[in-house]
Parts: structure tokens; C-alpha cells; sequence
């Protein structure tokens, strides 16, 4: 989907100054691919998507087929819960430690340090917000034990992993966080087949017992190998009072994401059906699972849009928008084939899951979507602009919240993806809109950066 570019001029953007012709193109993409730093690590990250997708979606099947609709259903909801709380685990920490240390290396065991402490503290003060607001959002049929043991992996075990994990990519060894992001995944298809092996009929607080040991092992061997690369981590207390603004705008943009994203499952669970969540959760699963390639580029460019970013919001944005071109067309091309293939999804999940082909197809312009809101929204980032993002977020967050109270009593399911839609498409044309308002503002000579 072309993108308009008004405010930039062709200088801005490298891609249409520089196209040229070549006699071979296939053997000129081919040296272009093995020599770009970029395109190896987006391949290193994909193939880690790829092989973790590969492995979810063979546990994914297990679940949906073990649990059925009604126990998976409840189990989403509670992490559809606590994934809203868990971005203001570490305040930011993981966002600040790529930012810095994809410019000065020798920072990575003081932000590591720095990341332990504040993620240790927040988590478990989050965790006894999570378990009150519990009793509030969900339903009585949700366990309480299972609220427990999701919150722990979440909120605590989960972002000290991602603190190790995110300080390779930071470093842009993606081989080593993409096989760190795998673990997690191979953990839980052991979990799950143990799970189904020892249990005739497991529930959604056993597999929450599997989810918890299986992102404890994650934690402690992502731990270990950061541990031998950078050495102990180091606390450097003077770092964490200046940056703790932009950490908390960090920490809100994530969480907002988040709402967007994942609410609607939990209003799902409290307001129709643990059945509607389950089948509605399953069509969003195909949904990530279709945007792994996306992912992959993402987290591969995320630490050179800081790079990008010293040079202002031009840089980064012509940067970001020579991203956004092959991720949307390979987004339209995956939502053709989620459209084509979604009879296939009650087949292969069970007769239960029937309704989530439909779902499936209502939800296939999304991966195109996210596209473009995720790069520009990362463009902001790295120029600088985090408080501009956050505020974006904020605003479909609460946008998201208020259709839904009004659209899934009416509409369940249907209405969760109508009003995802919406939300992902208001955010595209929020983040195109702040780029280009960013843009003029950094022409004025008393420009101030948010």
C-alpha cells in the first residue's frame, strides 16, 4: 500500500533517489542481502520467530485441543490481564537499555544491573495490583491460583528474561536472542506435552503451574548466558532518576499497546463468553503468528532507529518508510491467505473453534496495519519522540476500551474484531500524522524535542 510522503523531500528518502538498474538483478539482490548487516539479522530473528511459531503452534494445538474453548479461554483472559500491567515491570528498563547501549556497548552490564533492580521492585508491587484487579475483571469460574501463577511469569520472570534477551539485540547479535526467544517456546511444548501425558483432563491453572516453570527455565538460562557474555551487571543508581520520565512514557506506550491489543479478550471473558474469548483468542493467534516476518524486521531494525534517530526525525522516518514498502505488501499477501485458508483453522483446533474462521477473516487486514503504525511509531522513538508515541497510544487505548463496552455486550466476538480493526487503522493515521507533524516542527529553528 503506497504511502504519501508529503514533507519529505526526495533527499529525505533514499530509496527514490538511489533506484538504479542493474544487468543482474537476481545476483545484485543476492550480494545486496549477504552484505546487509540489516537483511542477516532480520534472517537470524526471522529464523527464531520462525522455529518459536513453528514450535507455538504445535503447543497452540495441543492446548486448544486439550483445554478446549471454554479452559483456554479462561487462561487468555487472565494473561490478556496481566499483560496490560506488565510493560510498567522495569519502567522501561529493556526500551532504555536498547536505546543506550545500541550507542555506547560498554553500557550493557550497568542497564542490565540497573534493569534487575527496578524490574524485581515494580514486578511485585504489580503483582499484588494484578491479583485485586482480578476479582474486578474477571469472571468467578476464572481460578484465582491460576491468576497467581500467570502474574509471577509475567510480571516478574518474563522481563528478566527480556532484559537478557533484548541486551543481544542491542548489541545486534541476533543469533543468540533469537535462540534465546526459542527456549521459551520449547520450554512450554515440553510443559504442555507432559501436561497432556500425566493429566487425562488438565485445566487452565495446571497449564498456568507449566507456564510459570517453563518461563522460569527461560529466565534462568537467558540470565546465564548474558552472564558470560557482559559479565555481572552492574547498578549505577545516578542513570535511573533522569531517564525515569522517559522510561514511564516508555512503560505507558507498551501498556497502552496492550489494551488495544488484548483487552477485548478479557471484556470477552467478563462480558459474553470464556467460549467467545477462546474462539476470538484463537483467530488473533493466527494473526501473530502471520506477522513473525514483520517481527522479525522489527526487532532486527528497532536499535539502528536510535541510530537513525540522532539525525533527527527526516533520518529516521526515511527510514522506517523504506521498511514499511515490503512489509506491506508481504501483509497483503499473508491476509489473501488467512482469507483463503481460514476453513482449515476448525479442522486442525476442533469442532469447538468452528466461529474462529470467521473471526479469522474479519481480523486479516491487520498484520497490513500494524505494518504501518509499527514504523512509524518507531521512527518517533528513535528521534526522540517517545512522548509523542505514548500519546498516540493512549488515545486508541482508551478509544478501544469505550467501543468495546458498547460493541461486545451487542456483538461478542464480532465486536472485539470490529473495534480491533478500527483501533489499528485509527493508530496508522494517528503515526503517519505525528511523523509528518514532527517533521514540519523539526524545520522550525526553535524546535524542542518531546
Amino acid at each position: 500500500m503506497p504511502l504519501q510522503t508529503k514533507g519529505f523531500s526526495n533527499a529525505q528518502l533514499p530509496l527514490r533517489a538511489h533506484r538504479q538498474t542493474s544487468p543482474a538483478p537476481m545476483k545484485h539482490l543476492i550480494r545486496t542481502i549477504r552484505s546487509s548487516a540489516l537483511a542477516q539479522n532480520t534472517g537470524w530473528m526471522f529464523g527464531g520467530f520462525g522455529l518459536q511459531i513453528l514450535v507455538q503452534a504445535i503447543y497452540f494445538v495441543l492446548i486448544a485441543r486439550t483445554l478446549g474453548a471454554g479452559q483456554y479461554g479462561a487462561f487468555v483472559a487472565v494473561v490478556a490481564l496481566a499483560s496490560i500491567a506488565a510493560p510498567f515491570s522495569g519502567l522501561g528498563s529493556v526500551n532504555l537499555l536498547v536505546k543506550n547501549v545500541s550507542r555506547d556497548r560498554s553500557l550493557l552490564p550497568t542497564y542490565w544491573g540497573n534493569g534487575l533492580l527496578i524490574t524485581c521492585a515494580t514486578g511485585l508491587g504489580l503483582f499484588v495490583v494484578v491479583l485485586l484487579a482480578a476479582h474486578l475483571a474477571l469472571p468467578e469460574s476464572v481460578p484465582f491460583a491460576c491468576v497467581v501463577l500467570v502474574s509471577v511469569a509475567d510480571l516478574v520472570l518474563a522481563k528478566l528474561s527480556q532484559l537478557a534477551i533484548f541486551g543481544f539485540q542491542a548489541v545486534e547479535k541476533m543469533h543468540v536472542a533469537a535462540q534465546l526467544q526459542v527456549s521459551t517456546s520449547l520450554f512450554r511444548l515440553a510443559g504442555i506435552v507432559l501436561l497432556k501425558f500425566f493429566f487425562r483432563h488438565p485445566n487452565a491453572e495446571d497449564w498456568a503451574l507449566v507456564y510459570l516453570v517453563a518461563t522460569g527455565l527461560t529466565t534462568l538460562l537467558a540470565s546465564g548466558v548474558a552472564w558470560a557474555y557482559a559479565g555481572s551487571p552492574r547498578l549505577a543508581l545516578s542513570r535511573i532518576g533522569p531517564e525515569f520520565v522517559e522510561g514511564i512514557y516508555f512503560a505507558t506506550s507498551l501498556s497502552a499497546q496492550t489494551i488495544y491489543n488484548d483487552i477485548d479478550k478479557t471484556m470477552l471473558a467478563r462480558m459474553a463468553t470464556l467460549d467467545a474469548a477462546g474462539i476470538y483468542a484463537a483467530a488473533y493467534r493466527i494473526i501473530d503468528v502471520s506477522f513473525t516476518p514483520i517481527r522479525s524486521l522489527l526487532n532486527a531494525a528497532y536499535p539502528r532507529f536510535f541510530k537513525h534517530g540522532e539525525g533527527g526525525i527526516h533520518v529516521a522516518a526515511s527510514f522506517g518508510l523504506r521498511l514499511i514498502r515490503p512489509a506491506s505488501l508481504y501483509s497483503l499477501l499473508a491476509g489473501l491467505a488467512m482469507v483463503v485458508g481460514a476453513p482449515l483453522l476448525p479442522r486442525i483446533l476442533g469442532a469447538q473453534f468452528t466461529e474462529a474462521a470467521e473471526a479469522l477473516r474479519w481480523l486479516a487486514l491487520l498484520p497490513l496495519m500494524k505494518s504501518i503504525h509499527y514504523f512509524l511509531g518507531e521512527a518517533l522513538t528513535g528521534a526522540g519522540y517517545q512522548g509523542t508515541r505514548m500519546s498516540m497510544h493512549v488515545t486508541v487505548a482508551v478509544f478501544n476500551v469505550l467501543i468495546n463496552l458498547w460493541i461486545i455486550p451487542a456483538y461478542g466476538w464480532r465486536g472485539a474484531a470490529w473495534s480491533s480493526l478500527a483501533s489499528d487503522g485509527l493508530l496508522a493515521l494517528l503515526m503517519f500524522a505525528g511523523v509528518q507533524a514532527r517533521a514540519r516542527m523539526d524545520r522550525r529553528p526553535d524546535r524542542a524535542t518531546a
